[in-house]
């Protein structure tokens, strides 16, 4: 929505950056902002310009009263859902409300240029899907790494709502002059479904919690069926956006993104120094695998083939080489000293740059002990001998 990294408007995550146990944490993390703050021109605002009219159908996690509703940064209508879980006390599935909500909003405008901002709740926890979808991936044969048919039934309802918005564009005539974005926010959830070959998951700095798939359509532009292998990020949705749209870039408000239009009509670079992340704050584990933590505070940059994390806690340094270890398996800090040098230079101007904030303030509550002696559910318990 801001076009920007985290830290300059400070929304690192969903919530409270001290997530987990205190006692666990060996820092005192990033205070977390959950609003986004009404200086920041969004999206929606600055195609507004252009005589666009705005849809938010579904997640919004910065903020949630007046004035940081969708609402009140720029949209002109909004659906958030009402009640928790996925399905309404009447057994409506939110999947399939969202999808009815956005292509009413389709029909509505389709006279006029619209941005659609579709977020769904799927697939996301709880893991909850339709029976009879449930009862379809059951009859499959399970696999090591995708063994879950709630998940895979969820996945499918997600598909299903892509494949309704596209044939309401199509059935419109509007297929030629939209673009259509698919793209998840993150990697998947841990303890339904696998990155393999990726390492990691959601929450993690590792490629299996930042590494996500994109499908572009543009009718006349992008190649069908073609593969860009440029990594792109979130931020570069805003430029992209308003280079479409030929709407101005709005004064006084910085974007970090680019846009990657070159891309779409057959580039194979942008051209850009680096991307990267930075999330001063704690993830607490899924599961015993994880444990204590998804993350502790980390950044890390992408150059080209390389990728360099720094984990606060302790400064430790790891470096891979993607092209040859996509599964992030082999640190090359310690054989590579002057890349990871040259990269963690790189990381910490970029933080200058932006003023991103890194915790260093011991947390006065931390237990060393508690943290080496692993998570409590895993522990041996010895059986009580009655003398």
């Amino acid at each position: 929505m801001s076009g920007q990294y985290t830290p300059r408007h400070g929304i690192y995550t969903v919530g409270t950056s001290e997530r987990g146990q205190s006692k666990l944490r060996k820092l005192i993390p990033t205070p977390n902002e959950t609003n986004l703050d009404s200086k920041v021109v969004t999206i929606p605002e600055a195609l507004r310009q252009g005589g666009y009219t705005s849809a938010c159908i579904g997640k919004w996690h910065l903020g949630g009263k007046s004035p940081y509703r969708p609402v009140d940064r720029g949209f002109d209508v909004a659906f958030e859902r009402k009640h928790g879980g996925h399905f309404s006390k009447d057994g409506e599935y939110l999947t399939d409300r969202l999808t009815d909500e956005a292509i009413k909003f389709i029909e509505a405008g389709k006279s006029g240029p619209f941005f659609l901002y579709l977020p769904h709740h799927a697939v996301h926890t709880p893991i909850q899907a339709k029976e009879r979808l449930i009862e379809k991936y059951k009859k499959k044969e399970p696999t090591a790494a995708h063994n879950n048919p709630t998940y895979a039934a969820m996945i499918e309802s997600v598909d299903h709502s892509v494949g309704r918005v596209m044939a309401k564009l199509d059935e419109l005539g509007l297929r030629d002059n939209t673009v259509v974005f698919f793209f998840s926010d993150n990697g998947g959830y841990a303890n339904a479904t696998s990155m393999v070959p990726l390492r990691g998951s959601k929450g993690m700095l590792y490629e299996g919690g930042i590494r996500v798939p994109m499908i572009v359509r543009w009718p006349g532009t992008v190649k069908p069926g073609g593969v860009c292998e440029e990594p792109v990020i979130g931020i570069d949705f805003y430029p992209t956006m308003l280079e479409m749209a030929g709407a101005a870039e709005p004064s006084g408000h910085t974007l970090d993104g680019m846009s990657i239009v070159p891309l779409l009509k057959g580039g194979r670079t942008l051209n850009r120094k680096a991307i990267f992340w930075h999330f001063p704050a704690y993830l607490e584990a899924y599961n015993d695998k994880q444990w204590p933590w998804r993350t502790t505070p980390a950044g890390a940059v992408r150059q080209g083939d390389f990728k360099l994390i720094e984990y606060f806690e302790d400064g430790k340094i790891e470096l891979y080489n993607l092209k040859d270890d996509l599964g992030e398996k082999n640190d090359l800090a310690g054989t590579m000293p002057e890349k990871a040098k040259e990269l963690h230079r790189m990381l910490k101007e970029w933080r200058r740059s932006v003023n991103a904030p890194v915790p260093t303030e011991k947390n006065p509550q931390y237990d060393p002990a508690a943290r080496a002696a692993g998570r409590p559910s895993a522990r041996v318990k010895k059986k009580k001998v009655k003398k």
